[in-house]
């Protein structure tokens, strides 16, 4: 009876936010803004580190990879809440439901390794600098990056899958605004208890070695710019590492907060507002913490915006040459 059920379930009911109108305006027009800033933030950031040959290096290639991640679990979740938002019916077919949450996953998960193996490439920087590209070297970069995603693709699959099996018989309403593991595992009618310990396992899992080589390598960090003796060296050495520490943090925070509780302490209600922060904030404020805070990122913008303001200037004047040289031989 539960497998029929199962397969008649074709689609979801997203309960949202808010339910009064005029909040329901409100919350489009600020994720809205939001999202709009993600995706030119994250975009502007891949393109400049590819045109700029200066940020040719190994931690503006793991940033790259760090803004395509806020760009993809951004885009998985905002345009679907966007909808809902004026939407009267706030429905989602069973399939965009998987790959809502598979995608969401995907990329969050990825993150937080990249954000590790970002805190090494710190640790290589500061602790041995002499050494630096011999041991950030571009196999290692690509191998480190690949890990990520493949670690992702793992935690992905595994959660989408231990999910999507389950049966949904009492009801298809989803007390959220998008398809994430705990409130789909609160309407299954069916026994949830292996699908909690597997996800409390990938997040611990995933969050105790992540953050535990995050913590290794912010120790030997510290240790070696207490034993720089000028000032400026200091600040020099902790401004290189500062951006992602803060990105960490704001990570970390918010991550342990959703999915390293107990099921007995959920609140769906409270959950949708905290979820809120990790799926439209934080991938809207990592671009604008590497970019404000890091002195190459912001030369990069000045050189490639006064690059495009050089060239029409540089083109206008070779066709008003042109155009003088043309007038005078008609003459």
């Amino acid at each position: 009876m539960d497998k029929q059920n199962h397969t008649k379930m074709t689609e979801f009911i997203l309960l949202g936010l808010v339910d009064n109108p005029k909040m329901k305006q409100l919350c489009f027009v600020v994720v809205l803004i939001m999202y709009l800033v993600t995706l030119t933030g994250n975009l502007g950031i891949i393109v400049l580190i590819r045109m700029d040959s200066q940020l040719q290096n190994p931690m503006y290639f793991f940033l790259s990879h760090l803004s395509f991640l806020d760009f993809g679990y951004a885009s998985a979740i905002a345009p679907k809440m966007l909808e809902n938002f004026l939407a009267d019916k706030k429905t989602i077919s069973y399939t965009d439901c998987a790959a809502q949450m598979y995608f969401f996953v995907f990329c969050a998960s990825t993150e937080c390794v990249l954000l590790a193996a970002m805190a090494y490439d710190r640790y290589e920087a500061i602790c041995n600098p002499l050494m630096y590209m011999v041991n950030m070297s571009p196999k290692k970069c690509i191998l480190m990056v690949a890990g990520s995603y493949f670690i992702g693709f793992l935690n992905a699959m595994t959660q989408t899958i231990s999910t999507f099996t389950l049966s949904f018989c009492d009801s298809n309403i989803i007390n959220h605004f998008f398809c994430d593991v705990p409130p789909l595992l609160a309407l299954s009618c069916t026994d949830t208890s292996l699908n909690e310990m597997v996800l409390f396992v990938f997040a611990t899992v995933l969050g105790i070695f992540t953050s535990a080589e995050i913590l290794v390598s912010y120790t030997f960090i510290l240790s070696a710019i207490l034993q720089i003796r000028s000032v400026d060296g200091k600040q020099k050495a902790f401004s290189t590492c500062a951006s992602h520490l803060m990105a960490v943090t704001i990570f970390y925070g918010t991550t342990v907060f959703m999915y390293l509780r107990p099921s007995s302490s959920y609140s769906l209600d409270q959950d949708k507002w905290a979820s809120v922060f990790y799926t439209v904030v934080i991938p809207m404020l990592n671009p604008l913490i590497y970019s404000l805070r890091n002195k190459e990122v912001k030369n990069a913008l000045k050189n490639t915006g006064s690059k495009f303001i050089r060239e029409p200037l540089k083109y206008r004047k070779i066709s008003s040459t042109n155009s003088s040289k043309r007038y005078q031989i008609q003459q």
